[in-house]
């Protein structure tokens, strides 16, 4: 695909997709609101004066609300969305101050699908999503929406494009993992919150939509527009650019070996000849074959069934199947009683005495037939059943077709006995040519797709069956199916050690064994419970913790600091964090840059050269160790009194400040002191809000994401790779930070670690960094993009892929990967 072309193919676009307006179809709109019906009575939900002047917004406030669609709703709303890559997000809300909730979450399950949530305590935007590599991912924003202000917010995914406008602002704009709304039924929609118990939003919302398209930002902001094609629509472009040379060059070749069979053809003629039953029939010669009509068509036998037409029958006649006539034929009848009998049919009746009389129809009338003794049942007179066609009993379970009937039964059809007499029944494999099943043909199972024969198999139709041929060079596996060879015998698959390998059709399938799961070729050990804080279950029912957590599932964390296993620098103090620990430096010290793990990297701060000190006017500033000192110069009397915050304090005096209530001053000989109220909760009159720890009431309180452990307000914990805290009775998780990965091509994220890798192996890589400028060449010498995808030629089950390997200055080398 060379770069003329390419610039043919985006003068191309812009020509046929010219940037003139934009208007929305209904078809590409989810109004939220209006499709959960939100104006209805929601507890904890009520109607707001809007962003706009006379416009409606709705406010959010109570903790025991479940804001959810309908499974009705959810699905109408998710059938819009599924298999979409392109959307927008659009929203306008005022999130409370320092309140952490989730805006909308579509999730099935643990899998989330797409939720956006605002963070008022670490000041972030996160939005996770499911990728195409079928994982959850989440991008972080630092931004602060939880300010009680306006703000209005639109999200953009377009393939590996995502960008954040607030306000009308780009504020953001990244490439990501490219999403996958592969939505499965049953996947629930929230707004204002996550779930029941979790992510609730407080403040006002108004106008959530998604829109199917990447532009969707443009109806908030009609001023803003659109330069420049998206990365789906110049990859969508390509791809289509791409395909159609793949169709032209495979329809070429194809047009060529017609062109040749065709001139081989030329002056050649062949009669063929048909054989049936050991019978020959010359090429277009019609027979009557039972009840069909059949044809020799170039070597084939064509058979079709007889078409009756309906007989006209005179009056006292009707039409009857007579022996060796395919079609029924209009046959005498006789008048008896009210009935019509057919030449043949016998009838039983019993006379005032009780004795049984036998008719029979012949020449038009019942005519009687001289009845024989009856043979001596052997069956119990329960067991006996009268019958209307004789005078003698028979015992349940007669054969009717030994006595002469099965005669009626003539091609591929078996006399049936039923209770009161027989029939006839086509055989397995055929199907009936008329009414009575006397006469059937055999059904092509192959011709009519009704057989089992899987891949490397062709099927041949048998006389009331079929039969799974192998294809040349494949063995057989069983009756339907046929493989190249035993994967799992040779050694040559790519079952998990913890797996059973099952041999199939053109492969192999993995299972793992019990105590374990997953998908066969990565098999990890099943522990009851599972492993909390990042622990890996590592054999069935046994966990391996990471650093700093212990317990049977690493439930419980390590304090280093109260433990006594770290010993931080005297300018430090030891922090406890979950899974491990931080020398942070004491007051009056700072880190010199170098961040030594002990705290020995602290120096002390110089408050008097700094200006970061509260001496009086009439004292004089000493740098101390960790501190500094006022001091009266020689000769003068000091008062002792402080300068804070432009305000003047006396010396001992107290006080609070006015932006921290948790924070306690004190001035000393011209010094101001300051530090945290201390925390006692055996106190009775401690402030809750200062100590989160002692708060005891169960609205503070958080439930853990399994529902079986409770958290205080102010704890912490690590859950699934997210840094979670609780604050007041609401949960505030965030992606717990990992270092950049640099100069790495391909990265990997072990199981049970949160932080990727490098690997040299690029089929072992999760994330791969495509550069569409460099390209593969496939099977049948079509150009691939690096990251682009495509099912393997002649196969359905083969996947593959275009990585980049290997990259120099001077080129770059590139392979398909399956």
């Amino acid at each position: 695909f060379s770069v003329p072309a390419l610039r043919v193919a985006l003068r191309f676009f812009f020509f046929f997709f010219p940037v003139s307006g934009f208007g929305i179809d209904p078809s590409l709109r989810i109004d939220v609101f209006e499709d959960l019906n939100i104006e209805e009575s929601y507890a904890g939900v009520s109607q707001v004066q809007g962003f706009h002047n006379e416009s409606t917004a709705f406010l959010f406030k109570d903790m025991w609300r479940s804001v959810r669609a309908s499974a009705g709703v959810s699905e109408r709303m998710l059938q819009k969305l599924r298999g979409r890559v392109e959307f927008t997000l659009l929203l306008t809300l005022k999130q409370d101050k320092f309140n952490s909730g989730v805006m909308l979450s579509i999730h099935h399950g643990e899998q989330r699908y797409l939720e956006l949530e605002s963070s008022g305590q670490r000041s972030e935007v996160r939005l996770h999503y499911w990728t195409a590599e079928r994982r959850t991912h989440s991008e972080v924003f630092p931004y602060s929406l939880a300010d009680g202000r306006w703000h209005r917010v639109a999200l953009s995914l377009s393939a590996s494009q995502l960008v954040l406008y607030v306000d009308c602002s780009r504020i953001y704009e990244r490439l990501v993992e490219t999403p996958s709304m592969d939505v499965p039924a049953g996947t629930t929609v929230w707004l204002g919150q996550r779930n029941n118990a979790h992510g609730f939003f407080k403040g006002v919302m108004q106008d959530v939509q998604l829109l199917l398209m990447p532009q969707g930002y443009i109806s908030q902001c009609p001023d803003l527009n659109r330069t420049c094609p998206t990365c789906n629509d110049f990859h969508g472009l390509v791809q289509k650019i791409m395909e159609l040379q793949d169709i032209l060059a495979k329809t070429s070749g194809k047009l060529a070996r017609a062109e040749e069979r065709m001139r081989a053809l030329d002056g050649c003629y062949c009669e063929r000849t048909c054989s049936l039953n050991g019978e020959i029939y010359r090429d277009e010669e019609v027979w009557i074959d039972g009840c069909k009509n059949c044809t020799c068509l170039n070597g084939t036998v064509e058979c079709e069934s007889i078409f009756c037409p309906a007989p006209q029958c005179p009056p006292n006649t009707a039409p009857a199947y007579i022996p060796g006539a395919c079609c029924k034929e209009c046959q005498s009848v006789c008048l008896f009683r009210g009935r019509v009998y057919v030449e043949g049919d016998r009838k039983s009746v019993r006379d005032s005495t009780g004795t049984c009389l036998l008719f029979e129809c012949r020449n038009r009338s019942m005519r009687r037939v001289e009845s024989t003794s009856c043979p001596e049942l052997t069956c119990p007179e329960s067991e006996q059943i009268t019958l209307t066609d004789r005078c003698c009993k028979v015992c349940r379970g007669h054969d009717f077709c030994a006595e002469g009937y099965s005669s009626s039964c003539v091609e591929n059809s078996e006399c049936v006995n039923l209770e009161a007499g027989a029939c006839c029944s086509c055989r397995d494999g055929y199907r009936a040519l008329r009414d009575d099943s006397a006469y059937c043909q055999d059904v092509d199972e192959c011709a009519e797709g009704k057989h089992y024969c899987r891949e490397n198999t062709v099927c041949v139709n048998t006389p009331g069956s079929f039969m799974c041929v192998c294809q040349t060079g494949y063995i057989r596996i069983d009756d339907y199916s046929c493989t190249e060879h035993d994967e799992c015998i040779s050694g040559l698959h790519r079952c998990d050690e913890n797996a059973l390998c099952f041999n199939m059709v053109g492969g192999h399938s993995c299972t793992c064994k019990p105590g374990y799961v997953g998908n066969g070729t990565v098999c990890r050990a099943q522990c009851d419970g599972l492993c909390h804080n990042g622990g890996s279950c590592v054999a069935p029912d046994t966990c391996i913790c990471q650093q700093g957590f212990t317990g049977r599932r690493c439930e419980t964390d390590i304090d280093e600091c109260s433990d006594g296993f770290v010993e931080c620098d005297s300018r430090a103090t030891c922090v406890n964090l979950p899974g491990w620990y931080h020398c942070e430096c004491r007051d009056g010290y700072h880190d010199n840059g170098m961040f030594s793990a002990n705290g020995e990297s602290c120096e002390d701060i110089d408050e008097c050269e700094t200006g970061r000190h509260n001496c009086a006017n009439d004292t004089v500033c000493f740098n101390m160790d960790g501190g500094y000192d006022c001091r009266c110069p020689h000769g003068k009397n000091c008062t002792g009194d402080c300068v804070h915050e432009g305000k003047v304090k006396h010396n001992r005096q107290i006080w609070v400040l006015d932006d921290d209530r948790c924070s306690v001053c004190s001035c000393q000989t011209g010094l101001v002191m300051c530090r945290r109220m201390v925390c006692d909760c055996e106190n009775p009159t401690v402030d809750v809000s200062c100590c989160p720890e002692c708060d005891p009431r169960l609205t503070s309180q958080c439930l853990h994401q399994n529902g079986l452990l409770t958290y205080n307000n102010g704890d912490t914990w690590v859950e699934n790779c997210q840094q979670c805290q609780c604050m007041r009775g609401e949960v505030d998780c965030w992606p717990v930070p990992c270092a950049a990965v640099l100069d790495c091509e391909f990265l990997v994220v072990p199981e049970g670690e949160c932080c990727p890798h490098c690997v040299s192996d690029p089929c072992q890589a999760d994330t791969v960094r495509n550069d569409i400028t460099k390209t593969c060449v496939d099977e049948y010498g079509i150009t691939r993009f690096s990251g682009s995808a495509w099912t393997k030629h002649g196969t359905e089950c083969s996947l593959c892929q275009c990585k980049v390997t290997r990259q120099s200055s001077d080129a770059s080398v590139n392979d398909m990967f399956f």
